[in-house]
């Protein structure tokens, strides 16, 4: 009688190939993978982590809580003088809630700049008791460990511009790991498909195995999560990944434009009080709103002139997604336009919750958990990748 010999199923062409891209993106691009992954890791709890460590500058005492909060002008006036730094203040953050401070940011950047340091000439954060006009904390936000962390994540501390290039080449790149790996994770019958769900290490001794299964367990859980924060990312990068989402949300390439508002008191003398006037607008128009942010420099974010005030008004704290636009007259204080959330357009409102999408918070505290966990996977993704590489490159080195 002759013993029968069961062979084993050679991996398809596809499987094949999906190795052999898993294996060359991996070692690559696997330290900027590392890198990115815990930057982005370390940076999800940011606002908690702050919060507690700045609550004696963002909450006001009780017994400084009195009358009106003295007017912005003079505020400025206060900070410009006392801090006496060579670039003017940037904007300022104004919380509904009238027991917390003013938050007066200093910013300035160099485009001439080719690394992050000499990028950003100034980042300075004040916070000031608006009934008081005590400044309660200066932060350097330029040396800041979260500023720091976001500026690795976002570009490695390279010139922005072609630092992001730098991160979302290897980011699609993984992607592509991302997906290979699931083609490779995929069992071949219901035998195999036992140990791809989870751990059976009963009579398993080899660190080895245990790594391949960290690696093979751990991804497949978290790829998917993965993907989506991959995706997002290079939302941010490449103008095209952006213009497929506008195309398939709203039907055009291209987010509306944001028209040039100007009025006929624009040429008239300007109003000393018109901060106050916005001030007062914005918290009648929407008062159940987290905080809001003017700009006092007369520039926009890529430092061209203004020719009105656009103020921001964040509905929930730590939020960016629901937002609404002001936009008054920058001599009169006069209301030329209001732009609520629920006005815009689908593409829109995505663009402004890809951030928070990005980092967890759009799904809140259970979310930047949920993130936090799937990142530190992705951190561990390199590693247990290079080991199973370099434990199977000695194994053929033995048999050589």
């Amino acid at each position: 009688m002759h013993k029968k010999h069961h062979h084993k199923k050679k991996p398809s062409a596809v499987k094949k190939w999906s190795a052999k891209l898993h294996l060359w993106f991996g070692l690559s691009v696997g330290i900027i993978v590392f890198i990115v992954s815990l930057s982005g890791t370390l940076y999800v709890f940011k606002d908690e982590i702050q919060h507690v460590l700045r609550k004696d500058a963002l909450e006001l005492r009780k017994e400084t809580v009195k009358g009106k909060p003295l007017s912005l002008e003079v505020l400025r006036e206060k900070v410009t003088l006392e801090l006496n730094e060579k670039y003017p203040i940037s904007s300022v953050e104004i919380p509904l809630d009238k027991k917390k401070s003013y938050g007066f940011l200093y910013y300035k950047k160099d485009k001439k700049g080719w690394n992050y340091f000499q990028e950003v000439l100034i980042n300075k954060q004040v916070y000031v008791n608006p009934y008081t006009g005590e400044i309660l904390a200066v932060y350097n936000e330029k040396y800041d460990f979260f500023t720091l962390l976001k500026y690795i994540h976002w570009s490695l501390l390279l010139k922005a511009d072609w630092g992001k290039y730098v991160v979302g080449i290897p980011v699609v790149l993984f992607i592509i790991m991302l997906i290979t790996g699931i083609i490779l994770w995929w069992p071949q019958n219901k035998k195999a498909r036992k140990g791809r769900f989870w751990f059976n290490w009963k009579n398993v001794k080899t660190w080895k195995r245990k790594n391949y299964d960290l690696h093979n367990v751990l991804s497949f859980y978290a790829s998917f999560i993965a993907l989506l924060l991959c995706i997002t990312g290079i939302y941010f990068t490449y103008p095209y990944v952006k213009n497929v989402f506008n195309l398939a949300l709203s039907g055009s390439v291209d987010l509306p434009k944001e028209k040039d508002i100007k009025s006929p008191d624009s040429l008239t003398a300007k109003n000393n009080s018109v901060f106050d006037l916005t001030i007062q607008e914005t918290s009648k128009r929407y008062p159940a709103s987290s905080s809001f942010r003017i700009p006092l420099n007369g520039k926009n974010k890529k430092g061209k002139d203004l020719n009105n005030i656009p103020i921001t008004v964040y509905q929930k704290e730590g939020r960016f997604s629901e937002r609404n636009v002001l936009i008054f007259d920058k001599y009169s204080g006069q209301l030329l336009a209001n732009k609520p959330h629920q006005n815009l357009n689908t593409a829109e409102k995505y663009s402004n919750a890809n951030y928070d999408i990005h980092t967890g918070s759009y799904f809140g505290l259970f979310g930047k958990i949920i993130w936090f966990i799937a990142g530190l996977i992705c951190t561990s993704l390199p590693v247990t990748g290079f080991m199973v590489w370099w434990g199977k490159r000695k194994k053929q080195g033995k048999k050589i």
